[in-house]
């Protein structure tokens, strides 16, 4: 049940990083491109734990890993609302 559960995680959040790839490709906001790659390393990190057959998950890597995915959601969310440098001058 357990590897049911997580592969139905992982395929949600791949369909997502594939929903703001989508975005990403009409706007080029950088924004959509961060949530695709934080998603997608979350699907990705789901089927390998999937695969690997590990019961727990309290080792540091798979908490480094979904430090990675969130920090790039916590990234795109404070370079969308920082204000603007100056281009012209």
């Amino acid at each position: 049940m357990n590897n049911l559960l997580t592969g139905a995680i992982a395929m949600g959040s791949l369909v997502i990083a594939l929903f703001f790839l989508r975005f990403w490709r009409s706007t080029r906001d950088r924004f959509f491109m961060y949530f695709a790659l934080s998603f997608a390393i979350e699907g990705a990190h789901r089927v390998y734990s999937a695969v690997t057959y590990q019961d727990s998950e309290d080792s540091p890597l798979h908490y480094l890993i979904r430090l990675l995915a969130y920090g790039l959601i916590l990234w795109a969310i404070l370079e969308k609302n920082l204000p603007a440098r100056n281009k012209a001058r």
